[in-house]
């Protein structure tokens, strides 16, 4: 499998040196496309020198910062081009430890089409994590599973293994999300389409260097869409009946 591993970046110019030398130890077979949204500290001129030196990085300078979701479109596509089998989310903050990847790759390779590093399943844990970071992250999922009716626990998280076949079903132009809540309408695109997703117990680890993106505008954002999302399948499967008792 020919494997790319996506790290999206918006100054991270301490953490993206330690994180890219895990994961070339990790999973040497990976590439790695670091997506940078044009740092203001220079983390995409740091990943062009780190580049330069290692032909398995690749640099994707953006315009500007426009959300997560964006930055990672953004990266499907590339990918998509250059016919990668398996593409990864990784955050570069160290959140996501590397050597946990393979076991994603394994999941893949069994015939899984989407996978998800998951905190919240059995083996799965956090790290450095204060309470109230735990319960948004447990409440998020949980109201996302119960509107939207997806079987799995952490719908929410970021570390994730696609295969090609998967993305390529995908319409990216009808994503709507941009920011955390991304993570939840590619998930349920996924699962509505029949796809087989696999959730891997993962250990998620607080960053120690750098600053969260996370804001509480972002959270009540993808709470919104969320809902919204939900109300409208609801909508939609009770038109559906009315018309089948009609006919």
């Amino acid at each position: 499998m020919r494997i790319l591993t996506i790290i999206p970046t918006y100054n991270e110019l301490d953490s993206l040196p330690k994180t890219l030398g895990r994961l070339r130890s990790a999973v040497p077979a990976s590439d790695v496309l670091v997506a940078d949204d044009n740092s203001p500290d220079g983390t995409g001129a740091l990943a062009d020198r780190i580049a330069a030196e290692d032909s398995q990085v690749h640099v994707l300078h953006r315009k500007g910062k426009e959300g997560l979701g964006a930055a990672y479109i953004a990266g499907f596509r590339w990918a998509l081009e250059r016919d990668y089998d398996v593409i990864v989310e990784m955050d570069a903050d160290g959140s996501h430890r590397p050597e946990q990847l393979p076991a994603l790759l394994a999941a893949v390779d069994e015939g899984a089409d989407l996978v998800i590093g998951s905190r919240w399943v059995k083996g799965g844990s956090v790290v450095n994590w204060p309470f109230y970071r735990q319960l948004i992250s447990r409440t998020g999922s949980t109201y996302a599973r119960l509107m939207l009716g997806l079987p799995l626990k952490d719908i929410t998280a970021g570390y994730r293994a696609f295969r090609r076949t998967t993305l390529e079903k995908l319409d990216f132009d009808a994503v709507e999300s941009r920011g955390y809540g991304f993570q939840v309408d590619l998930a349920w695109r996924v699962v509505k389409m029949g796809l087989k997703v696999v959730e891997v117990p993962v250990t998620f680890v607080e960053r120690e260097l750098g600053s969260s993106k996370m804001s509480g505008n972002i959270v009540v954002e993808a709470m919104l869409n969320v809902t919204r999302w939900g109300l409208a399948e609801r909508w939609n499967q009770l038109a559906h009946r009315g018309g089948e008792r009609r006919g």
